[in-house]
């Protein structure tokens, strides 16, 4: 390597290079830009002279670390030698990938804006980092997170009761924290708010006995215990944008516009369109949203439309191919059909507050999909009634015993001395009725119909969410007890949500989560002291995606130490 120095009318620009062979040519290249010699001098108040024997240190420094990073490092391992008692040699890796994403949030005013307004000794930025981190990586008690951080290639600098200190503060600061998150998550990844999935979920505690926050109420797991509800918004390209708690016993309907008005504030984010499911979109949410540039998509269920809307609904005339918009003569001749194709009509609804317009689809291919389900119920129900094998009947709506039907009278119209069950063909037909139907309102009127139903279509991303957070980020049940402590619990599993969330756009949405989660979990490096790291995970298409997506390769056959140093300081630039 040798320095090199451009002049040109004004400056001079002085470089590191390096000769590099390609064959039979040989060609140049910058392996480091220093900058303007005059900057320089200035910045590290020298000399010109002294500048360039600096120049040429930075030169000879860079060539003695490729140097070492391409030789070969010998082990030598005795077939005698025990291991030495409690030394760590294992190290979790896969963090890495989800510190170098972290990081390029740039939230460090963030994490010193909190210290001058709370004053702690420890590090906050390390806990929650760390929390988060292992979060994805081994989810489990704050307790066991601290055990995790000691095997990254980090381990911590504090202590288990600075963990337990500090969830007070993140709980206290929450909304701050997440909305700091947001501003500064436009230098991972790209944000689109133009349209916004809301959605509410809620988490048990194995406790008997309610307080203000984790109160009774009814469990998306039908569990027996107080809970907590959770809101939460998406931006359109997927990533969380903001969540909420709220007790377990409170009505989700309004925190739609609560947590709304907090985004529209706080967020700067002002002209959106809010997309829900049928459960959030009461008429005063929906008002709430014919406003300031705002509009609101959500899905419609048809059974709750008054009968002239239905009658609309289902009928057979109306209907257009979404592929080209051609008009077909009798909807009943697609009916159960092989047909891939989606079939949808329009109309205006009888709202009086606000003009709105229904949009109804129609799928072949989902309609034999929802009659082979219910047939397999029916022969479930069948079987019931042969056995006398009858249980309380459940609310939940795909339980078989919804299509048994019971008569406690003789034709005559006499009291029988038994009961008598046979299948409810009524309500077997009543909900053949639906089969393939799919509902959507809006008060976009002049919109593409395909346009609303694509953004109608991707609120399975955020029940996703629930589900990653629920099973794979075990968010429940939750142990913490002070609401403070709650908020906390909640605010990592969402930071964690949003880092695995850009982790995925940047592997290009080609994996599943498992698969991603499998990797990075076993993403590990066994310590040679006094050598370095070897890998001990599998190589496969996904690390070589990873170390594409990102700035830093590990997947040699040894690592240096020093090498292990500068990834680790690579991903916290």
């Amino acid at each position: 390597m040798y320095v090199q120095i451009q002049k040109s009318k004004s400056t001079e620009m002085i470089y590191i290079r390096k000769s590099v062979r390609k064959g039979s040519s040989v060609s140049k290249t910058v392996v480091e830009k220093l900058g303007r010699i005059d900057e320089l001098m200035d910045s590290l108040h020298m000399t010109r002279d002294q500048v360039l024997e600096y120049a040429r240190k930075r030169a000879d420094e860079r060539e003695k670390m490729e140097r070492d990073e391409n030789s070969n490092i010998l082990l030598e391992l005795s077939q005698n030698k025990q291991l030495i008692k409690d030394e760590q040699r294992r190290y979790c890796a896969g963090y890495l990938f989800l510190q170098d994403i972290f990081y390029d949030m740039k939230l460090n005013n963030m994490f010193r804006n909190l210290k001058s307004r709370h004053r702690y000794e420890y590090s906050l930025e390390s806990i929650f980092t760390d929390l988060v981190y292992a979060r994805i990586i081994d989810p489990s008690s704050k307790r066991s997170s601290y055990d995790t951080a000691k095997t990254f290639l980090e381990p911590p600098q504090y202590e288990l009761h600075d963990v337990y200190r500090s969830l007070h503060i993140l709980g206290e600061e929450m909304d701050y924290i997440q909305r700091e998150i947001f501003r500064n998550s436009s230098y991972a990844v790209a944000r689109d708010t133009s349209a916004l999935y809301y959605d509410c979920t809620n988490y048990y505690f194995e406790i008997e006995d309610e307080d203000e926050l984790r109160r009774y109420g009814k469990s998306k797991e039908h569990r027996p215990n107080p809970i907590v509800g959770m809101g939460l918004f998406m931006d359109n390209n997927g990533i969380p944008l903001a969540f909420n708690i709220f007790p377990g016993n409170r009505n989700e309907q309004p925190t739609l516009k609560e947590t709304e008005k907090q985004i529209i504030r706080e967020y700067g984010v002002e002209r959106f369109v809010v997309c829900t499911d049928a459960g959030l979109s009461s008429k005063a949410n929906k008002l709430f949203n014919t406003i300031q540039q705002r509009s609101f998509i959500t899905t419609q269920s048809i059974k709750k439309l008054n009968e002239e809307l239905k009658g609309m609904a289902l009928g057979d005339e109306g209907w257009r191919r979404l592929s080209d918009r051609k008009k077909i003569k009798d909807l009943s001749e697609v009916r159960y059909s092989d047909s891939e194709e989606i079939y949808f009509k329009e109309f205006p609804s009888d709202n009086d507050m606000f003009e709105e317009r229904i949009i109804v689809t129609y799928s072949p291919k989902h309609a034999r999909y929802q009659k082979n389900i219910r047939d397999a119920q029916v022969r479930r129900a069948q079987s019931m009634i042969s056995e006398r094998n009858f249980k309380k009947q459940r609310r939940n709506p795909n339980d078989p015993g919804r299509f048994i039907g019971r008569v406690s009278s003789t034709k005559e119209g006499e009291v029988a001395d038994r009961d008598h069950y046979m299948l409810d063909e009524d309500r077997i037909a009543e909900e053949e009725l639906y089969d393939g139907f799919y509902g959507i309102s809006t008060d976009l009127l002049d919109d593409d119909v395909s346009d609303i139903i694509a953004v109608c279509e991707r609120r399975w991303e955020i029940e996703e969410s629930f589900r990653i957070m629920k099973t794979d980020f075990r968010a429940r049940p939750v142990y913490v007890s002070r609401e403070d402590s709650i908020k906390a619990h909640f605010l990592i599993c969402y930071t964690a949500l949003l880092i695995y969330r850009i982790l995925e756009k940047k592997l290009h949405e080609k994996y599943t989560t498992s698969q991603i989660l499998k990797t990075i979990r076993e993403y590990d490096l066994l310590k040679f002291p006094g050598r370095g790291y070897v890998p001990i995970f599998t190589r496969n298409e996904i690390t070589d995606s990873l170390h594409a997506a990102f700035s830093f390769r590990t997947d040699v056959q040894i690592l240096s130490t020093d090498k292990v140093r500068r990834i680790i300081s690579e991903t916290k630039k």
